[in-house]
């Protein structure tokens, strides 16, 4: 997952993922306690002007981030104030430059509140969530700087730019006509006032979300635990002697394939499906369906049927109609495919001394079953083979060396938010600098659940800065001693992660609006899904999957089991995203004149209406604990991982096409796709790389649905 969390979203990125931020009138920004003791007074003297953890302090924060959006405004003044003719320098590079402070401080703002929050940080960030949203309307609703970005605009044929200088003018433009700057003064109030009530009300569904994964996780005593590992326990333990699983971000939870005990399961899958409607202070439901109003609202303010079709504006999709268009051509392979494998499952439940129907707590339990029976291939003979850093160093990193010619070099000399984080600097062939990456991975309460990857400092020639960047992961962390051993999934995950992580790195741009991963929700998942190929390349896989104890390089057994077994399941997979996606669209798509007073049933019939209501294959979430879309920037852009994926299996299958994994194909890409950021039209760039546009065709049969 992409989380791009920076507060301005004119300057970084003028991009989808942003936080907004802002202040309507000179002078109004309430500054308290910004002198020269702030850790962000000064701008950081650490390599590659990372942050300086060991200074910053919870304290810092509000008064840095009001001075940051103060001055913003004041170097907008100064942009409107002039009576210069508009210029590309003395307005776009300018707004470029006008979010210095602010961009510094977000930036560590967000990756605390996402990755080690505490009380006090999300006091300050409930209460800048609406002056957030002011600043950010008071740019984008300037009236006197659209009109100079239009002027611009209007003549950009004659002012003799470069094509990232024409593109940063489109895209400038694109996004203040998005943010509704052609409305009516009065109608600009108007969408203020709901600008500052969406970003409230986006907090307060992370904010309950958060509390409530944290309060549900389940006790159980030992003897509950059956199937699971004693240093699995041993990391679970409890002081009063009783074991405790903390609950997971997603639906399934992972150790439903390892426990034994039916009622175990039953009651760990229902403590995670009802975590945030127990009618409660974090019961989500009542939040979740005002913000889906007020985005409605919004968008009809802005002239559109509704939500999604305002959202998906720069997108590759472009429409909700084209978005909606893959799900529905994925759905009949993914649903056919699931009903397969739930007979299947079926089948050996019946088997059974004590056989029972099928549910949806059971199902990976079972599947791992016929995982073992079919491919003989046991999550728990992998795990040994898959310490956390050797998949890291031997596996990732290598990955990036063979294709990109990169180096690494761990560096324990800066300092770091949490005592587990890892830093590396990163190096060309060359010897010449790429930038600094910070690895996250162990969860802990401190953390909201997922894994995403972001930057504390963007890449820009124009402000002379190489990017630093992070990782944060959700893995369970062992008890003291004991190794890191990580699933499956953990691992495509780190490959995933530091997929985004690549297309940070190698971005050459030289505005930061156009820099690396500010692109479109449904370009930015391409990078990190592709990269997920590699981690069960031979070479790569021989390289990072060696046993922890003995150093023995995983069999030839083995790897070949896993390649047999990479496309079981793949019908349950599908369509559980397939339903989260669903269910993202079908909340955007209302009109503003749609009532919903209960949010599971209209989540049931968003299935229903899909195809997706399987009683075995819930959602990948539900709307209650969805934060990608109600907290977490996703609003009407989950399809994005399913139309990313299409770019993705297109790429790989070039990439088979021509020779593989080789060091000249990856300075192809690099130089074709993950260098260029949004400084071109993501199909023009696409299909410059491809030759062709996109099509499903790929996905499909490398997921093993076609021949």
């Amino acid at each position: 997952m992409y989380a791009k969390q920076a507060i301005l979203s004119v300057v970084v990125g003028a991009s989808v993922f942003s936080v907004s931020c802002n202040n309507t009138k000179k002078g109004t920004t309430e500054v308290t306690d910004w002198n020269e003791n702030n850790s962000f007074y000064n701008p950081s003297t650490l390599p590659y002007q990372t942050a300086d953890f060991s200074k910053i302090k919870n304290k810092d924060f509000k008064p840095a981030l009001l001075e940051g959006m103060r001055r913003q405004i004041e170097a907008i003044d100064k942009i409107t104030s002039t009576t210069d003719e508009a210029t590309f320098d003395n307005t776009l590079v300018a707004l470029e430059k006008s979010s210095e402070l602010l961009d510094r401080v977000s930036s560590v703002f967000y990756l605390l509140t996402g990755a080690h929050t505490n009380d006090e940080l999300k006091a300050v960030s409930n209460e800048l969530a609406p002056k957030f949203a002011t600043h950010n309307d008071a740019i984008y609703l300037n009236d006197a700087l659209f009109q100079r970005i239009k002027k611009l605009h209007d003549n950009l044929k004659d002012l003799n730019l470069t094509s990232e200088q024409e593109r940063l003018v489109e895209v400038y433009y694109q996004n203040f006509e998005k943010a509704g700057a052609n409305l009516s003064q009065t109608d600009k109030e108007k969408l203020k006032e709901l600008n500052q009530t969406i970003a409230t009300l986006n907090n307060q569904f992370g904010d309950k979300l958060l509390a409530a994964t944290k309060q549900g996780g389940v006790s159980f005593t030992k003897e509950e635990l059956s199937g699971l590992s004693t240093s699995e326990l041993d990391a679970i333990k409890q002081e009063n002697g009783t074991y405790l699983i903390d609950l997971n971000n997603t639906t399934q939870q992972p150790d439903l394939d390892k426990l034994t005990n039916k009622e175990t399961r039953k009651k760990l899958f229902e403590q995670a499906w009802i975590r945030a409607e127990k009618g409660d202070e974090n019961d989500t439901r009542s939040t979740l369906i005002e913000l889906a109003h007020k985005r409605a609202e919004k968008a009809k303010l802005l002239g559109f049927d509704n939500y999604a079709a305002w959202s998906l504006q720069g997108t590759m999709a472009q429409t909700p109609d084209n978005a909606i268009k893959i799900l529905k051509d994925l759905s009949p392979f993914a649903v056919n495919s699931a009903k397969e494998e739930a007979k299947e499952i079926q089948d050996l439940i019946n088997k059974e001394a004590d056989p029972f129907t099928l549910t949806a707590a059971d199902w990976n339990y079972y599947a791992e079953k016929i995982r073992e029976e079919k491919y003989a291939l046991n999550q728990n003979d992998l795990k040994p083979y898959f310490e956390m850093n050797s998949v890291m160093e031997n596996g990732v990193f290598y990955m990036a060396k063979q294709l990109y010619g990169l180096s690494f070099k761990e560096r324990t000399d800066i300092p770091v938010w949490q005592e587990d984080v890892k830093v590396y600097e990163i190096f060309n062939e060359d010897g010449s600098q790429v930038g600094l990456f910070y690895a996250d991975y162990y969860q802990r309460n401190s953390k909201r659940g997922g894994a995403w990857m972001s930057n504390i400092v963007g890449q820009s020639k124009l402000l002379n800065q190489l990017p630093v960047i992070y990782n944060v992961g959700n893995f369970p962390k062992p008890a003291a001693g004991q190794p890191t051993l990580l699933s499956l999934d953990n691992v495509i995950t780190m490959y995933h992660e530091f997929g985004h992580a690549l297309h940070g790195f190698f971005a050459d741009q030289t505005y930061p609006t156009l820099s690396g991963t500010s692109v479109s929700r449904d370009f930015v998942e391409f990078p990190s899904q592709f990269h997920e190929h590699f981690a069960f390349e031979p070479s790569i896989l021989k390289n990072y999957a060696k046993h922890y104890q003995t150093g023995e390089v995983i069999p030839d057994e083995l790897v070949n089991k896993i390649k047999k077994a990479s496309n079981f399941n793949k019908g349950y997979s599908l369509t559980e995203l397939l339903g989260a996606s669903v269910i993202d669209m079908e909340w955007h798509i209302i009109d503003s004149n749609t009532k919903i007073t209960d949010a599971i049933a209209f989540e049931q019939e968003a299935l229903k209406k899909y195809g997706l209501d399987l009683a075995t294959v819930p959602p990948r979430y539900r709307s209650t604990y969805f934060s990608h879309i109600f907290a977490g920037g996703y609003a009407a852009g989950y399809y994005s991982y399913k139309w990313s994926e299409m770019l993705d299996y297109d790429a790989y299958q070039w990439l088979e096409q021509n020779g593989g994994m080789t060091r000249e194909n990856g300075q192809i890409l690099r130089d074709k796709v993950f260098s260029k950021g949004n400084s071109m039209p993501l199909e023009v760039m696409y299909k410059d790389f491809r030759g062709k546009d996109p099509s499903i065709d790929a996905l499909l049969k490398y997921s093993g649905f076609t021949k």
